[in-house]
């Protein structure tokens, strides 16, 4: 839990921490979102966020690194890291400071700063941000807040925990392009420039038209699958594996193939796809018996990873600064 740090007030109820949602790498413009966090769960920003805000010419290369930035910016917040996120539903006993609650069309979207205040001692004690194109969240002070006794955190799940009660699974999977993008950042880098072959399944689908876009052909290539909880290790140089969505923590391969950070909703997506009914291959269904099992449905277009995320992602890792990997961000997927 935690409290103004100028009267003691109760701010959130939120008393569960979670890894930061990959998905704050993207939104999608003009779309209502839904809260980025579970209600009762909140997770910490380590980024720096919010006013003031300096430009690139004001900021060197090793300040930058610092606030985790590799990659050319337009401007670069000198704001407080270390922000608390919670869901909006979360928040207790605040006031909307409606001189900054500037938005977009639909809503608040932080443009100018702190916009909650503490109506006890007017303290400004968070970010409310709701608008189109924004996930909903609060984003509160680092410090205006302080912990405050409340009930105890949730316990670690191990891994066979989170599939035996389906906790990996959630509703901002159908946001799913954004940890597409994350990950196949991630795939690129691990690659090192070299061609990548993909297992032929969810895999290909989800990522193979952009990895042969981005990367070369020939003979060579790294051969990327999928491994896990309860589903195994295939014999493969690289691996897409989930991210603990409690610590951030990858699972990790013993057989010697590279791991590959992926969001676990998506990786589950992937390893244990929904089971679809099938009808025969010859004959029908009886005459006068209506169809109650629609057919899945298919896109209209093939799938794309985010360009956003991908290129988010990308901005924050190191790797960047090789020639043959800026080249790639600065085309974009």
């Amino acid at each position: 839990m935690f409290g103004c740090a100028g009267c003691g007030a109760v701010l959130t109820t939120a008393v569960s921490r979670v890894a930061m949602p990959i998905h704050l790498a993207d939104t999608h413009w003009e779309t209502l979102h839904p809260p980025l966090l579970e209600a009762g769960s909140y997770a910490i920003d380590p980024a720096p966020y919010g006013p003031p805000w300096r430009h690139r010419d004001e900021v060197t290369a090793r300040e930058a690194a610092e606030r985790g930035r590799f990659a050319p910016f337009d401007r670069l917040s000198d704001g407080p890291p270390d922000s608390i996120l919670l869901a909006p539903g979360d928040l207790r006993g605040t006031r909307l400071i409606l001189e900054r609650a500037g938005g977009y069309c639909m809503g608040i979207d932080g443009r100018d700063g702190p916009n909650l205040a503490c109506p006890g001692c007017d303290l400004p004690v968070g970010t409310r941000i709701d608008d189109c194109g924004c996930w909903q969240v609060v984003r509160l002070v680092p410090h205006a807040v302080v912990r405050l006794p409340g009930p105890p955190e949730r316990p670690l799940m191990d891994w066979a925990e989170l599939l035996a009660t389906g906790a990996l699974w959630h509703r901002l999977s159908e946001y799913r392009d954004i940890p597409a993008g994350a990950a196949l950042a991630q795939v690129v880098v691990a690659s090192g420039g070299a061609p990548v072959e993909v297992a032929p399944g969810p895999v290909a689908e989800l990522l193979g038209r952009a990895l042969g876009a981005l990367l070369p052909a020939g003979p060579g290539a790294k051969r990327l699958d999928l491994a896990g909880p309860g589903v195994g290790e295939p014999a493969a140089d690289l691996v897409l594996v989930p991210v603990h969505p409690q610590t951030g923590a990858m699972w990790q391969p013993r057989a010697g193939a590279v791991p590959v950070p992926m969001d676990a909703a998506l990786w589950a997506a992937l390893a244990f796809p929904p089971h679809r009914t099938r009808l025969p291959v010859v004959g029908g269904l009886p005459a006068g018996v209506e169809r109650d099992d629609p057919l899945p449905p298919h896109p209209c277009y093939p799938f794309q990873p985010s360009g956003n995320a991908f290129r988010y992602t990308l901005a924050r890792m190191p790797a960047v600064g090789e020639p043959w990997l800026r080249t790639i961000y600065d085309r974009g997927c």
